[in-house]
């Protein structure tokens, strides 16, 4: 797990902060010119390409030699992901004016003494301990935000705690009006609406930064370094209510179930239509996380469910319709049973429904509505959908099937 505490560098430690990043940054550029150039390298060549440039440049056999080879390792990661996780792009160029500082070191490379970090070139920085680490951390990783604020994020490993016994279950749908729908409305995620609230003030600085904009190739102003920040502000601001919203809610709802059946959504596309605005202040992603970090870590069981055909389902026939809900649609009727709900509040007991049926998504849920008890139960026991933090497995044909 990761613990992040905030960092209070002196002028001459972020000055040599800095000057670290700029030496971890160049060599990642020279790795993504090596990509481009069709050379790809690979971590191995480039840790030897290191070796030896760091023999003839006194430049970088200044800077610490942990934090350059950890750089070379996550630039292959990263490309190595590019090249199995599709829709995930190469690594590009680091900028020097908008890429913030980032690195990162191993156990050779920084020590925690005497409640301050100490990194290479003998840099001292105090730490605010907000909490204790629960073991010695085994990496760190020490970076800047858009505030100019410093954080080191300690890798360390923590015992599973699982929580007190609970026995409920509950569906979750994920919508933009309503951040989380669930099949108990009392643990709904109402929509926070932090940055719509910031919109008057954020808008006002933007016009500021805009006023105060230099000439391109001129030196930012202090003014415009000053609203530049106010505008980070309130963007941090609105993203840290995001978090701490999503974490209580997340707290309540796996304290109170034993098995979330979460929508697997991905929010991404909502950024290309109209609703982007509303649905980044949402935070739906930051929730989802949220949700599925603390019900591992309490050992609940946490499904993620594929989110085809849930909102076309009926929750209590399990008969599909033949044709989508337009969004301005709220109101789910079925044609069948005649059954009426609310839209998003059907597709989370249909999300419910899938996982209690050990089916892989709500298209599965309409071929064998809720049997009577006991009438599959041996088969369900037989084959359980998944473990904590899996998918739906497929089950094998049912009585019910056929």
């Amino acid at each position: 797990m990761r613990y992040t505490y905030r960092l209070r560098p002196g002028v001459q430690a972020t000055r040599t902060l800095e000057a670290e990043w700029h030496r971890c940054r160049f060599l990642w550029n020279e790795a993504v010119h090596q990509q481009r150039s069709g050379s790809r390298p690979t971590f191995v060549r480039l840790s030897k390409m290191l070796t030896e440039i760091r023999s003839r440049t006194p430049w970088l056999r200044e800077g610490s030699q942990v934090a350059q080879q950890q750089t070379l390792r996550t630039y292959a990661a990263a490309l190595d992901r590019s090249f199995k996780v599709k829709g995930t792009r190469r690594p590009k160029v680091k900028s020097r004016k908008t890429s913030l500082p980032s690195m990162e070191y191993t156990t050779r490379g920084f020590t925690v003494r005497d409640g301050r970090l100490r990194l290479p070139n003998k840099v001292s920085i105090p730490v605010v301990w907000s909490r204790k680490l629960p073991s010695p951390p085994t990496s760190v990783r020490v970076f800047k935000d858009s505030l100019g604020h410093w954080y080191a994020s300690f890798v360390t490993r923590r015992p599973l705690s699982p929580a007190a016994s609970a026995t409920g279950s509950i569906g979750i749908d994920w919508g933009v009006a309503t951040t989380a729908t669930t099949t108990n409305p009392a643990f709904d995620l109402a929509y926070p609406g932090h940055r719509h609230r910031c919109a008057a003030e954020l808008a006002r600085a933007q016009r500021k930064m805009a006023r105060r904009r230099g000439p391109r190739g001129q030196a930012a102003s202090r003014g415009y370094i000053v609203a530049r920040r106010e505008a980070a502000r309130l963007h941090k601001k609105a993203a840290r209510q995001n978090t701490h919203a999503a974490r209580v809610w997340a707290r309540a709802v796996v304290a109170n179930h034993h098995t979330i059946a979460v929508e697997d959504f991905k929010p991404r596309f909502l950024a290309r239509s109209t609703m982007a605005k509303k649905a980044a202040d949402a935070a739906i992603g930051a929730a989802k996380r949220e949700l599925i970090e603390r019900g591992t870590r309490a050992a609940r069981r946490v499904v993620l469910v594929p989110p085809a055909f849930t909102t076309m389902t009926c929750a209590s026939c399990s008969a599909r319709a033949k044709q989508r809900l337009a969004l301005g649609e709220r109101i789910f009727r079925c044609e069948h049973c005649g059954h009426t709900a609310d839209r998003d509040r059907n597709a989370a007991r249909v999300i419910l429904a899938t996982v209690e049926l050990d089916r892989v998504s709500g298209d599965d849920v309409r071929h064998c509505s809720p049997p009577p008890l006991g009438a599959c139960g041996a088969v369900r026991a037989g084959n359980p959908a998944t473990s904590v933090l899996g998918r739906a497995k497929t089950s094998p044909s049912t009585e019910c099937e056929r």
